[in-house]
C-alpha cells in the first residue's frame, strides 16, 4: 500500500486552462506530466463553487449541508465560521496512524481553528489572497534580498455606485523568485526534504492561494499571452434573458459591462500568465519528490477547490451560479503502480479525496460519510458507480440557497426564491438557454426532479421540504414535512 500523500490544491481554477485537458496555448507542462503519469478526471467537480465550505467539505469528506461550514468568512453574514469541535478530520486520523501531515499555503477552513488545530504542520497563512505581509515571507524576502511587494497597472472596473470595482489583475514588480508562489513552493520543498529525513509516513499539502483574482503577475508572465490572440468565451454573449435576476447583479457588482473587451481579453492572458507560473513552481515540488526518491511511494494529488469565471456569463470570481466554469474542476490522482495515461468519464467530487487518502493510508474511511474511494477507478478497475453529481450553495455576500443535479447530458438547478433553471448540456455547452419550461423537456425535467428530491432525502439535507410541496416529486414520498404531532392523519 502506498503510504505517503502529496496533495497539490489551487484555488479557482479553471479545468479548460491544463494541456492534459485540451488547451494547447497554455503551457501546463508539470501538470501534463502528472496527467500522463496517472488517471485525469473528466467530470470532476467542487460540493460547492465557494473556498471555505468546499475545504471543509475536503477536509471532512462530508458535505456542506452535513458539517454546517458554508460560508467565506470574509462575506460571511450569520453562518459558522470554524468547525465544530468533535468534527472527523482525515488529517487527525492520519496522525493516529504516526503520519507527519503538513500544509503549506491557503488553509481557509475556519477564522479561530487553525490548519495545526487539525494537525498540519506549516505556517499559519490566513485568508483568501497572498498574505504578503505574513512574517514568514516577509522572512524570507529578507533571507534572499528580494524586493517587498509592489503593484502598478492594476485592472478594475466601476461598481454600480459608482466606486471603484475590485481589483481584478495587476503587474507586480518583483523578481519571480521574490513571489509568493515561488516562496510557498520553497516552503514546501523543505517540509518535503524534513519528512523525508524523518523517515516517517507522511501527508503533505501544497495550497496556492491563486489562480485566484487578483491576477498580480511579475512581468514575464503578465505580458506572457498575447490577449488580441484570445477569444472571449462564447458565454460573454450572456443576456440573462430567463435567468435568475441574481446573476445579473452580480455581472453588475463585478462590473464586467464597464470594461472593454480588450480589457477582458487582457484579463484571460493574465490568468493563463498565472496557470502557467504556477505550474512552474509544482514542478519544483515534483522534481524534489524524484529527487529524494520519493516518487515510487507517494500518492499525488492535483485539483482545485472551485473554478473561475474570468468573463463567462458575463462574469468574474465565482458565485450563485451553477455554471460548469466554476463547478467542473481538474482532478489528477497519480498512484504508483496504477495505470499511466488512463482517462475516467465517471462523475466524481473533490470530496472523494478524503476516502481516497485514508485508504492510502490504512485508516477507515467510514467517517468521510459523503466520499467515496477513488481508489479502484484509479487502478482501472470499473466499479458500479453513480452516473450523476449533486452539488450544493448556501450564498456569498448573502444567503442565497440552491441545488444541482448534474448527469451527462443534463443540468437542473433549484432556485427556491427565484427562477430555476435546466440545461441541455449535448444541444447546449455554454449553459445559455435556460430550458426549464420548454415544453419539449418537460418530462426530463420532472425526472430530474424527482430524482434530485431523491437524493436530497436520502442523504438528509433538508432542503428537499422545500421540494415536497413546490414541485412534481412522484409518488415516493416517506413524509409530510409539515406535519405536527397534533394531525391525526399523515
Amino acid at each position: 500500500m502506498t503510504s505517503n500523500v502529496l496533495f497539490l490544491m489551487t484555488d479557482q481554477h479553471r479545468v479548460d486552462t491544463l494541456g492534459c485537458y485540451g488547451n494547447a496555448a497554455v503551457a501546463t507542462p508539470n501538470l501534463d506530466r502528472l496527467a500522463a503519469g496517472g488517471t485525469r478526471f473528466d467530470h470532476w467537480y467542487t460540493p460547492t463553487a465557494i473556498c471555505t465550505p468546499a475545504r471543509a467539505s475536503l477536509l471532512t469528506g462530508q458535505a456542506p449541508f452535513r458539517h454546517r461550514l458554508l460560508a467565506n468568512a470574509e462575506r460571511n453574514v450569520g453562518y459558522l465560521e470554524d468547525l465544530p469541535p468533535d468534527s472527523f478530520s482525515f488529517s487527525a486520523a492520519l496522525r493516529e496512524r504516526g503520519y507527519n501531515c503538513g500544509l503549506i499555503g491557503k488553509w481557509h477552513t475556519g477564522t479561530h481553528r487553525t490548519a495545526a488545530d487539525f494537525g498540519l504542520d506549516g505556517p499559519d497563512l490566513p485568508g483568501w489572497h497572498n498574505p504578503v505581509d505574513h512574517p514568514d515571507y516577509q522572512a524570507y524576502l529578507a533571507e534572499h534580498g528580494y524586493p517587498e511587494h509592489k503593484i502598478t497597472d492594476e485592472m478594475r472596473g466601476t461598481m454600480p455606485n459608482g466606486r471603484p470595482g475590485n481589483l481584478l489583475a495587476a503587474r507586480l514588480q518583483q523578481p519571480v523568485e521574490a513571489t509568493f508562489e515561488a516562496y510557498l513552493a520553497t516552503r514546501a520543498v523543505e517540509l518535503l526534504e524534513r519528512y523525508a529525513d524523518d523517515g516517517k509516513p507522511f501527508y503533505l499539502a501544497l495550497n496556492f492561494f491563486g489562480p485566484h483574482l487578483p491576477y498580480v503577475l511579475p512581468d514575464e508572465y503578465f505580458d506572457l499571452y498575447d490577449a488580441e490572440a484570445i477569444e472571449l468565451p462564447a458565454s460573454a454573449a450572456e443576456t440573462f434573458e430567463g435567468k435568475p435576476p441574481v446573476q445579473r447583479n452580480y455581472s453588475a457588482h463585478w462590473a464586467f459591462d464597464t470594461m472593454t473587451a480588450e480589457d477582458s481579453r487582457k484579463l484571460i492572458a493574465a490568468y493563463w500568465g498565472y496557470v502557467t507560473m504556477i505550474d512552474e513552481q509544482l514542478g519544483r515540488v515534483l522534481d524534489a519528490l524524484d529527487r529524494l526518491g520519493l516518487d515510487q511511494e507517494t500518492a499525488v494529488f492535483f485539483t482545485a477547490d472551485h473554478g473561475e469565471f474570468t468573463g463567462a456569463h458575463r462574469l468574474h470570481d465565482k458565485g450563485p451560479a451553477m455554471y460548469e466554469d466554476i463547478y467542473r474542476t481538474p482532478g489528477l490522482v497519480r498512484v504508483p503502480g496504477a495505470p499511466a495515461g488512463q482517462v475516467r468519464d465517471e462523475f466524481v467530487s473533490l470530496t472523494d479525496c478524503t476516502a481516497t487518502i485514508l485508504e492510502l493510508a490504512g485508516c477507515d474511511p467510514a467517517p468521510a460519510v459523503d466520499s467515496r474511494s477513488l481508489l479502484p477507478l484509479v487502478r482501472g478497475e470499473s466499479p458500479a458507480w453513480d452516473d450523476h453529481v449533486v452539488c450544493e450553495f448556501h450564498g456569498h455576500h448573502f444567503p442565497y440557497p440552491q441545488r444541482m443535479l448534474r448527469t451527462d447530458r443534463y443540468k437542473l438547478v433549484i432556485n427556491p426564491d427565484s427562477v430555476n433553471e435546466l440545461y441541455d448540456l449535448a444541444a447546449d455547452p455554454d449553459e445559455l438557454r435556460n430550458a426549464y419550461d420548454d415544453p419539449a423537456l418537460a418530462t426530463i425535467r420532472d425526472e430530474l426532479t424527482a430524482r434530485l428530491y431523491r437524493l436530497l432525502r436520502d442523504r438528509g439535507d433538508n432542503f428537499h421540504h422545500w421540494m415536497t410541496s413546490m414541485y412534481p416529486i412522484g409518488d415516493d414520498v416517506r413524509e409530510n414535512p409539515s406535519a405536527s404531532r397534533m394531525e391525526t392523519t399523515p
